[in-house]
């Protein structure tokens, strides 16, 4: 039958073009929280991703690891290849037969049904680490254990089969009941998949959902080379050499490269953002967000969703956000970040917290309109001891989803450099929040820093002067000051953030040359347009000669009109002038009425 907007509605989906939209309740819930594929299905609206399935079988690979960034859909995927590919366990009570799930998605009538032979037919394991940030080395050893534990008595029927030793019996009991060393732990994938081997006489699918988690907690932690160690242990015992597996497939943010944990799995194929298969299958397309819009009567709001959620670039796919868009239409539609909010941004947090002068000016390259930074991209991350350096950042802003890229050619080529940019507006608030709490830090709060922005737009020049004087008297190392470019750096990251006005400018061509800073008011009749040139002295500033460098400095704003083509209102221009000298400043000002 047809439904509002154009598409068709056949037992419980939503047809709309290629889109698929499951909506078994009919309710038009969203799955906000909820990466469990049977009750999401069951009771929410499901955007149809069920060709993954088919691409895995298709593959042919022994071991699969994708790597997105988190909530863009990795635990729901790897729950539906659960409940596709599984033989229900006796001891789950979350098993069933979902075929009536399956039967209404694509994957079930694709290339005439051939897929359906699949489903049910493989004893699984299925892991997900994505609690298993833990303070310490030994309480993730805990929750590692803790997890085995419990996948064993998934799996309980075991206990009675009759292809197993009764000293295997033995073992896996002790095994499911807790009472197991680190050796055993170490080994307790690999015996899992060959007793299910032994007693099903069909090989096993092993998933793991966000297998870096631990090696991520151990990177802030101080357990990174324990947690490598062990993942590289667990991992490879199962899946190089093993008989008993049929395929296997892991989900993560980063790529914990092939030095470390997957040295030794030549057997691995890794799935980043810059490859084109299965390019679609995370994260929402177009199409798909047009469908949803449409189906949940939202049609007028996708202009603003684009803007803010939009952006990505997945293979040669444009990929939305999906826990953001979710989270839009769940709050009536009010453009917010979200995806943000969901966990700490610590890498986004070390870049911008321990950038030198020439990183900030990329970061504020990146924030403009149409801003990019060229980088090559290594996405086998390895973490050396001490700070992580400038590319290696990079790399993993970019797997984490703060960046993006068009550049997808050769992926796998670590010297290539790309075109990296902020997807989206969501992302741009992100970067912004950043910069501004560490140039708050700098000035001594936020409230030092607010004073300092009303200041400067109440053209008050003796409370501009107080008020950066205290900064550079408190802030920044005299070290760090070295050239005019610094100071430049400086005072851009103190104006990010600035109540009433955009982003800083900077360098733009002007009149007859360029000025350095320029302030846009976003209601130019009630704040000015501030605009700015900077200078630095060797020597020590005195009063007099102070003050008449700034006046020079201001006169050449004037000569050179800098703001000719400002986009003043009646709240007309303030021009500054900034005279710098070590932790010293003169300021000079001057109000002009717009043109």
């Amino acid at each position: 039958m047809s439904d509002q907007g154009g598409g068709e509605r056949f037992c419980g989906v939503y047809h709309k073009g290629a889109v698929s939209i499951s909506d078994l309740s009919g309710r038009k819930m969203l799955p906000i929280g909820d990466d469990l594929f049977v009750t999401t299905i069951e009771n929410s609206v499901f955007i149809d991703k069920s060709m993954l399935i088919a691409d895995v079988v298709d593959s042919g690979y022994k071991a699969t690891l994708f790597c997105r960034p988190r909530r863009f859909g990795k635990s729901l995927n790897l729950s539906m290849l659960q409940r596709f590919f599984e033989i229900p366990s006796p001891e789950d009570p979350a098993a069933s037969n979902t075929a009536p799930l399956f039967e209404g998605l694509a994957i079930w009538d694709a290339e005439g049904g051939r897929y359906r032979e699949h489903h049910g037919a493989y004893p699984l394991i299925h892991f997900s680490f994505n609690d298993t940030k833990k303070e310490s080395w030994p309480d993730v050893l805990g929750a590692l254990a803790d997890k085995v534990a419990a996948e064993y008595a998934r799996h309980g029927y075991l206990l009675q089969s009759d292809e197993l030793l009764p000293v295997e019996k033995g073992a896996y009991g002790e095994i499911m009941a807790g009472r197991f060393g680190p050796g055993e732990l170490g080994s307790s994938l690999l015996r899992l998949s060959r007793m299910l081997f032994k007693h099903h006489r069909k090989r096993v699918v092993v998933l793991v959902d966000e297998y870096d988690v631990p090696v991520m907690g151990g990177r802030t932690k101080g357990y990174y080379d324990e947690a490598v160690s062990f993942m590289k242990g667990w991992l490879t015992g199962a899946f190089k050499g093993n008989d008993a597996l049929a395929f296997a497939v892991m989900t993560g943010v980063q790529r914990i490269s092939k030095e470390s944990i997957f040295s030794d799995l030549n057997n691995l194929v890794v799935n980043t953002a810059l490859n084109l298969r299965s390019d679609e299958r995370f994260g929402f397309t177009d199409e798909e967000v047009e469908a949803l819009a449409e189906y949940l009567g939202r049609e007028s709001s996708m202009k603003e969703v684009r803007r803010w959620y939009d952006g990505y670039r997945f293979g040669s796919v444009d990929i939305y956000n999906p826990w953001s868009v979710l989270n839009y239409f769940e709050n009536h539609c009010m453009a917010d970040v979200y995806w943000g909010n969901t966990s700490g941004n610590a890498v986004l947090g070390d870049m911008v917290g321990t950038a030198d002068d020439r990183t900030l000016e990329k970061l504020y390259r990146l924030l403009e309109n149409g801003g990019s930074v060229s980088e090559p991209l290594d996405t086998g991350v390895v973490f050396p001891d001490g700070a992580t350096p400038e590319p290696v950042l990079w790399s993993m802003l970019y797997l984490a989803g703060y960046l993006t890229t068009d550049d997808i050619e050769s992926p796998n080529n670590r010297s290539v450099s790309r075109a990296l940019r902020i997807p989206n507006l969501e992302i741009a608030q992100l970067f912004r929040g950043e910069i501004v709490d560490r140039f708050a830090r700098v000035a001594g709060g936020g409230d030092r820093l607010e004073a300092f922005h009303r200041a400067l737009a109440a053209g008050e020049g003796d409370k501009v002067t107080e008020e950066l004087g205290s900064v550079l008297l408190q802030g920044p190392s005299y070290f760090d000051l070295t050239s005019e470019n610094s100071y430049h750096m400086l005072m851009l990251g103190l104006l990010f953030g600035m109540a009433g006005y955009r982003d800083p400018l900077s360098n733009r061509e002007a009149g007859r040359g360029r000025y350095d800073i320029c302030l846009n008011p976003l209601d130019p009749d009630r704040l000015p347009v501030i605009v700015m040139e900077l200078k630095v002295m060797r020597a020590q500033l005195g009063s007099s000669l102070a003050d008449s460098l700034a006046e020079a400095a201001l006169a050449q704003i004037e000569d050179r009109a800098y703001d000719c083509a400002a986009n003043a209102g009646e709240a007309g221009i303030v021009r500054y002038a900034l005279v710098f000298s070590g932790k010293d400043v003169a300021v000079a000002t001057a109000r002009r009425a717009a043109r």
